[in-house]
């Protein structure tokens, strides 16, 4: 079973930048497609952005589409999201997921398990 590890949250001003890494255990990882969500405070975890196990396809959420890159080192077991451009409405909780199968707008029934999370604060 892999494992998932999020990292890389932290506080930033708006306008600013952070790179949010997931780092995967076991030898099955780059057979997965893989997926960032997000939940603000009293709000439902949703969608940010979604990759294809090879890497070849990407999706985001509108919301997000411009100001952060999903990307993958299947070598390294790694899942990295590079969010520019932040804003306060970005604030949240980031977590990683392993998707069931390819799913380019996955919901939270599409996701086959999570990391901890990480937590991102953007300050106006």
């Amino acid at each position: 079973q892999v494992q998932l590890v999020e990292s890389g949250g932290g506080l930033v001003q708006a306008g600013g930048s952070l790179r949010l890494s997931c780092a995967a255990s076991g030898r099955t990882f780059s057979s997965y497609s893989m997926g960032w969500f997000r939940q603000a405070p009293g709000k439902e975890r949703e969608f940010v952005a979604t990759i294809l196990w090879s890497g070849g396809s990407t999706y985001y959420a509108d919301s997000v589409k411009g100001r952060f890159t999903i990307s993958r080192d299947n070598a390294k077991n790694t899942v990295v999201l590079q969010m520019n451009s932040l804003k306060p409405e970005d604030t949240a909780d980031y977590y990683c997921a392993i998707l069931r199968m390819w799913t380019p707008r996955p919901t939270l029934a599409d996701l086959r398990s999570w990391g901890q999370g990480t937590q991102v604060t953007v300050s106006s």
